[in-house]
């Protein structure tokens, strides 16, 4: 049987891995309380790393390790399920981002998890709503970063509408103000650029529409307090205040020149490229003022951490939804979930899958692998593969959807290998899992209630024994050719599966 779950730690951590900068916060929590113990965060900028063809250059890579060995003193010992650690918009871009990863897991001793954009949304809305004093009606949660900005409308401490613009401070730095220089030509540039990102997602927001709105990353802390020490307002950004600023800059001509309350020597560089998105997104939106929230990304995945140790894990709530918008058959996928389950109890030790990750997939994939059904019956493993892969799945980072994704593909027919082998340094488990998710489904291949066998597995390294009481699998013919056929298909990746 795989271990069980091991208790919460009291200590817990989220690490963010922005395109601009790394954050990391720890902290405790006590009778359900969570306090702040340590806060940390450098400028690395991985965008500026990226080349025109989306790799990750040496450099940027090696300020990231070097940041994240000066972090892991505080969280390599914690116990694993106690640290959660995000990519961003950069390693999602980069295309060489697989190395940067293993080196990084192997320093911190955690997995690195590339978030999508909406999920990043998600997570940064539930940071706000946290930390932010609560109001009536919706809030509308705006979080510049290094690569894109979020655009969110929530209300308590649910999100209602998530987007994600491929727009930066860093990225429109490289852009736009590379050379440091400040035109109101260059200026108008950036504007533009950005007022065309929100031209997809404005009609979208004005329509659910909003009571507040709050922003929520160091761009526009900085833009509020540099507004804040021109007397222009207490610390909120406002209409007015942005138009000055613009002018300001204008004036300066070169980011070396700036020098302002609130602005960083850091922040000096990308200061005028996160000035033009935020103004762009006033402007498209109407907004006439803005307050600053502490609490972001990094909260937000504290608090989901949170939320899991307690059972409340929103990774179960966006499958069920998947399910009810998908028509999934509820009863047979519990079957094959228990089954599956099952079977995994016989064979982990043997097979090396005692990990909890090892459970959790193999219990989700059960849970969704017919929802291709619902587009066609003709290659349905394959509808539901891309489904899972491409949907926005709220709690999932883009490795939990792809190895689903890759099980639910390799449910049936032919498993493709190579891909398994590709997705996961591990492909061999990945692959174990997948055999496992076919017995069950093969064993409930007749859908009811009907009573089943017991069975006894044993596991080798590339094959699986499979008993069943005497006499039964004469009994049940189309059962024993299902097996049959099974052992034909897994011959294919060098596996021998044996039924008597």
């Amino acid at each position: 049987m795989p271990p069980p779950a091991a208790e919460p730690s009291p200590l817990i951590a989220a690490l963010d891995l922005g395109s601009n900068s790394f954050h990391m916060v720890l902290a405790r929590i006590s009778n359900g309380e969570m306090r702040i113990l340590e806060r940390l965060g450098e400028k690395v900028q991985l965008a500026a790393g990226i080349d025109e063809n989306r790799m990750l250059d040496d450099a940027a890579m090696q300020r990231g390790l070097d940041c994240l060995r000066r972090f892991a003193q505080l969280v390599n010992h914690l116990p694993q399920g106690s640290v959660r650690v995000v990519g961003t918009n950069a390693l999602r871009e980069a295309r060489n981002r697989a190395l940067f990863l293993r080196q990084a897991e192997t320093i911190i001793n955690h997995q690195v998890e590339v978030i999508s954009g909406r999920e990043e949304a998600r997570l940064i809305y539930l940071g706000v709503s946290h930390t932010f004093p609560t109001a009536p009606g919706k809030r509308l949660v705006i979080d510049i970063g290094g690569g894109s900005t979020e655009f969110i409308i929530g209300e308590g401490f649910d999100s209602l509408l998530r987007e994600s613009l491929q727009m930066g401070c860093v990225s429109f730095t490289q852009r736009f103000f590379r050379d440091g220089k400040i035109t109101a030509a260059r200026y108008a540039q950036a504007y533009t650029a950005a007022r065309l990102e929100l031209m997809s997602i404005e009609h979208g927001l004005r329509r659910l529409g909003w009571q507040d709105t709050v922003g929520a990353s160091g761009t526009i802390r900085a833009i509020g307090l540099a507004i804040k020490g021109a007397g222009l307002s207490n610390g909120q950004v406002t209409s007015e205040g942005l138009g000055w600023l613009k002018r300001k800059l204008f004036k300066l001509g070169d980011v070396d020149r700036i020098d302002m309350d609130g602005i960083k020597p850091d922040r000096r560089s990308i200061f005028p490229a996160g000035l033009a998105i935020l103004e762009a997104a006033f402007d498209a939106l109407e907004l006439s003022t803005m307050a600053h929230s502490e609490g972001a990304l990094r909260e937000g995945v504290l608090y989901d951490l949170i939320g899991r140790h307690h059972q409340e894990d929103i990774r179960s709530r966006t499958l069920s939804f998947l399910m009810e918008r998908y028509h999934v058959d509820n009863e047979q996928a519990a079957r094959v979930e228990s089954k599956a389950l099952e079977a995994l109890d016989q064979v982990s030790a043997d097979w090396g899958l005692l990990d909890d990750w090892h459970r959790e997939l193999l219990s989700w994939a059960a849970r969704v692998h017919e929802v291709g059904l619902d587009i066609a019956h003709y290659h349905y493993h394959k509808h539901g593969a891309y489904l899972i892969e491409h949907s926005d799945l709220p709690g999932f980072s883009r490795q939990d959807q792809q190895m689903l994704a890759l099980l639910v593909r390799g449910h049936r027919r032919n498993i493709p290998r190579q891909k398994f082998e590709e997705l996961s340094e591990d492909g061999v488990k990945l692959t174990r899992l997948c055999v496992l998710l076919r017995f069950a489904i093969l064993f409930h291949h007749i859908r009811g209630p009907q009573q089943a066998p017991a069975f006894t597995l044993k596991a080798d390294d590339n094959s699986l024994d499979v008993a069943f009481p005497s006499g039964w699998l004469e009994n049940n013919p189309l059962t024993q050719a299902d097996f049959a056929l099974e052992a034909e298909w897994l011959k294919r990746i060098d596996f021998t599966l044996t039924v008597r």
